[in-house]
């Protein structure tokens, strides 16, 4: 099957669309301009305290992850310092080719958010993209998070209410293998693997998780869009 012969294009948001490492990393340094923690270190750290048993819905699990992670790694910590974290989400950078690569896609596809994030940020993430989406999902539809596969069954029958096309119609077009890749593929749904931490250290902000061979492969949204107007 071609690229071009799918008809909707699932998206997951954050990490694939949304450069959320930069944007709390940013976060990070107006909030604690002295710190001398490097990115690594807390991406590694905000890594392991979004495994934990007590998290909540994302983003508003920013402000617990703040009181996690600021005292092992001597950063200030404070009810307010970690609500702006949380509320840090409206000001994170798309990827500088995820706007543009979007409008060339979306005159091919309907296009299709399955973010983890919940309404009131897929609202500011979706105006920083330019809102190109045909039908807008968050954690708060499907009342769970991917790699819950309700999540995946909750997409289809909107995509099939909506346009009624099927699985076999739309490709799942995401970063995070953890939380898209091995979920998807296990499902038997087309994968596009947007590998945006190439030739970068470990997995970022990312959970870990066995990597899953996808059906397409690219390092920038735009190299999809590439592949797309060649006529793969």
């Amino acid at each position: 099957m071609r690229l071009q012969d799918f008809k909707v294009l699932t998206f997951d948001v954050v990490g694939t669309l949304i450069d959320f490492e930069r944007g709390m990393l940013n976060y990070l340094r107006a909030a604690a301009p002295g710190s001398s923690v490097t990115d690594d270190s807390f991406l590694a750290v905000y890594r392991r305290a979004r495994k934990a048993a007590d998290t909540l819905a994302y983003p508003d699990d920013l402000e617990r992850v703040w009181h996690a992670i600021a005292p092992a790694l001597g950063l200030p910590d404070g009810a307010a310092i970690a609500r702006g974290f949380r509320d840090s989400v409206r000001d994170w950078p798309a990827f500088v080719d995820s706007a543009e690569a979007l409008q060339r896609l979306r005159r091919r596809f309907r296009l299709v958010t399955m973010t983890n994030a919940q309404t009131w940020a897929l609202a500011h993430f979706s105006r920083t993209l330019g809102r190109p989406f045909d039908l807008e999902l968050s954690c708060d539809d499907a009342m769970c998070e991917k790699p819950d596969p309700r999540y995946f069954a909750y997409a289809r029958g909107r995509i099939e209410g909506a346009w009624g096309w099927r699985q076999p119609d739309y490709l799942h077009v995401a970063q995070s293998q953890y939380h898209d890749m091995g979920i998807a593929k296990k499902l038997g749904i087309a994968t596009c693997w947007i590998e945006r931490r190439y030739g970068m250290k470990d997995s970022g902000g990312t959970i870990e998780s066995e990597h899953v061979v996808p059906d397409w492969h690219f390092h920038t949204l735009a190299e999809l869009a590439d592949a797309v107007d060649s006529g793969r």
